[in-house]
Order: structure tokens, then C-alpha cells, then sequence
């Protein structure tokens, strides 16, 4: 019977068992946001996940929107990677980059020379920007001229070729959470009247176009997408969420990816607070891997992966404070609990520090 302990192809990518690493925001980049290492050895102690799914990693410049994300577009971020990359092989383990472009969700103190944010459409977000300096409030971002958007969609690309020289098995396109590609697919943050905007297949085509660059560039065995259909994290919603993700989801089979890893419910909610949305119906167009993400415990996961629901599933927050999830798992063993305090601060406290089972 297939379990959570059988092995998966996700196209190129062989893993050992169905238990993913979800990408998980950590701010401990160090200067130059280039990986550390301590972000080394973060990593190389959730070897025996199935994939890891790095923290989301900026493009370019313009893509950044937090103090201390590790990028993926200069040399010295590509040979920080390759020390994350290295470690994680070396102890049998699968990993993945998360590319990233935050979009609106950034703010002039975190931009290039001080520029605006970038965005589908000229609408400011509700909310505060994490700064070097503090919370401010976000700005009203600038609308992507139609000529930019061919530059934009090279910077994905060379952001995947950045990536295989780092030495990642993989790449998952950030396509979720309320950031600049979510920002075009969502019918609340686009407004443009152009190719990009009003229906669901022109709100789409960045998306598809960027998907194609990446795939040309590094093969489409090893690239996935996240998406995250009702989740409203910075300020975000769509009129018509089902049809607008079944038709994305639908589309997506003409890519032959390595999976789509589908982040359930609205974020950090109660699942008795989540926005109704069919996600079965989801898995039953997708023709592909399927990674479901979000408010999984043992028990849950192994019943999705033994019906069909999912091929593995992501855990976030329960890898963050267990190392050794797989291990415990399987031993049917207690589990840490995540310090709340430490998840965006502290270098190797609630970072590093976390206990493994006894041998």
C-alpha cells in the first residue's frame, strides 16, 4: 500500500519518502541577503524529508519585500546556495528553491534606489511592510508597463539557471500568498484592461508565460508551482476564486511539471474558518503530481495519501520544529512545538536548536 513512506518521482525529482518540506520564511540571510552557514545546516537537518522546498528566494532586486531573504540573482547568493545545496546532498537529501517576486508587498526601503514596488495594477495593499527601519505602512505600488513584462519573465528564467548552478534538484514558481504572480491572477489586484488583465485566461498569461520561460530554460521535470486559491494573506481575494484556479489548475497540464503544490485554507485560520472551496475538484482536473499543503498532522496525511488524494503533502511548521519529522513519524513519537517568539528573529534559536529523538 502507498503510505507516506514510499518512495515518489516528482518528474526528475526522486524522493525517498511523500513527506514534504513546505517553504517557510526565516529572515537570516546574511549580508548581501546571500545564504549562511547556518542556513546550511537549517537544511541539512530536514534531510530526511522527502523535498525540501526552500524559503522563498527574490529573483531580482526589484523582487525583494522582507529584510534578510536569501536571493537567487548575484554570485555571491548562487554560492551561498551552493553551500545549502551541498550539505543537503550530502546527507541523501532532495531540495528545491522557492523563486519569488513579492510585487506590491514591498516598500521604497527595500527597493533599488528607493522605487516603487511593482504591481499588475496601481492599488495600494492594507497593511504595514517589514523593514530594516520598522513597520510602514505599504505605498502605492506602479503598474508593470506591457513592455516590461518580456524583462520580467527572463528574470524567472535566469533565476532558474541560477538555481541548477547552485545545485538544486528543482525549482517551485511562487505563484501564491498574495504576491506579484497572484497579484495578476486575482481578480482584486488586477485591474489592467490590456493582454494581462480582465479575464481569467489574460489575468493567467504571465503566469503561463512565465512557466514556459522556466521549463525552456531547465527542463519541465523539475519545476512546480505553488498556488494558493482563497488564501487572502496580504490584502488579496478574487471574485470568482473556483472557476479562476480550475481554469489555471486546467492549463497547467499542458506544462508536464514535476507537481503543483495546492496550499489549502486561509492562512494560519481554523479549518472551521476557511473560505469554502473545492479542492477535490482540483485534484480531479490536475493530471499531475500533487502536493496538498496546509493543516496536515500524521493521521490526516497518511489518509490523503492512501485514498489518492494527494501523491505527498507539505508540512511547515511541524519540519520547522521537528528536524527529524520523518523519524518521528514513523516512530509514532512526540513532537516539538514551534517557538512562536523565534520564527522571523533569533540566528540559530528556534532555528537550529531544536531537539532530535534519542538514538
Amino acid at each position: 500500500m502507498t503510505d507516506l513512506f514510499s518512495p515518489l518521482n516528482l518528474g526528475e525529482i526522486a524522493l525517498s519518502n511523500r513527506i514534504v518540506m513546505s517553504s517557510l520564511t526565516r529572515n537570516r540571510a546574511g549580508a548581501g541577503n546571500v545564504p549562511t552557514e547556518l542556513a546550511a545546516e537549517y537544511y541539512r537537518q530536514r534531510a530526511s524529508a522527502g523535498l525540501i522546498l526552500t524559503e522563498a528566494s527574490p529573483i531580482c532586486p526589484e523582487g525583494h519585500g522582507y529584510p534578510r531573504t536569501p536571493g537567487i540573482h548575484t554570485p555571491e547568493q548562487i554560492a551561498g546556495w551552493q553551500k545549502v545545496t551541498d550539505a543537503v546532498h550530502a546527507a541523501g537529501g532532495k531540495i528545491a528553491i522557492q523563486l519569488w517576486h513579492v510585487g506590491r508587498i514591498s516598500h521604497p526601503d527595500l527597493q533599488p534606489g528607493g522605487s516603487l514596488p511593482v504591481a499588475p495594477s496601481a492599488l495600494k495593499p492594507q497593511g504595514q511592510a517589514i523593514t530594516y527601519t520598522g513597520m510602514q505602512d505599504y505605498v502605492t505600488p506602479r503598474a508593470l508597463d506591457l513592455s516590461e513584462m518580456p524583462t520580467l519573465v527572463s528574470d524567472y528564467a535566469r533565476a532558474a539557471e541560477n538555481a541548477m548552478t547552485a545545485g538544486f534538484d528543482g525549482v517551485e514558481i511562487h505563484a501564491g500568498n498574495g504576491y506579484l504572480l497572484d497579484q495578476f491572477l486575482r481578480s482584486s489586484t488586477n485591474k489592467r484592461t490590456d493582454a494581462y488583465g480582465g479575464s481569467r485566461e489574460n489575468r493567467a498569461r504571465l503566469l503561463f508565460e512565465v512557466l514556459e520561460a522556466v521549463c525552456s530554460k531547465i527542463g519541465h521535470g523539475k519545476v512546480g508551482i505553488r498556488l494558493s486559491p482563497v488564501t487572502p494573506f496580504n490584502d488579496i481575494s478574487d471574485d470568482n476564486p473556483q472557476d479562476t484556479f480550475e481554469y489555471v489548475v486546467g492549463e497547467l497540464n499542458r506544462f508536464d511539471l514535476a507537481f503543483l503544490d495546492l496550499l489549502q485554507g486561509t492562512g494560519g485560520a481554523p479549518k472551521e474558518d476557511w473560505i469554502s472551496f473545492d479542492y477535490d475538484r482540483l485534484r480531479s482536473i490536475y493530471r499531475g503530481k500533487l502536493i496538498r499543503n496546509n493543516g496536515y498532522d500524521f493521521e490526516t496525511a497518511t489518509r490523503a495519501v492512501e485514498t489518492g488524494g494527494a501523491d505527498a503533502i507539505a508540512f511547515g511548521r511541524l519540519l520547522l520544529a521537528n528536524p527529524d519529522l520523518v523519524e518521528r513519524f514513523r516512530r509514532g513519537a512526540s513532537l516539538n512545538a514551534p517557538d512562536y517568539e523565534k520564527l522571523y528573529v533569533g540566528e540559530e534559536k528556534g532555528y537550529t536548536d531544536y531537539p532530535f529523538l534519542a538514538s
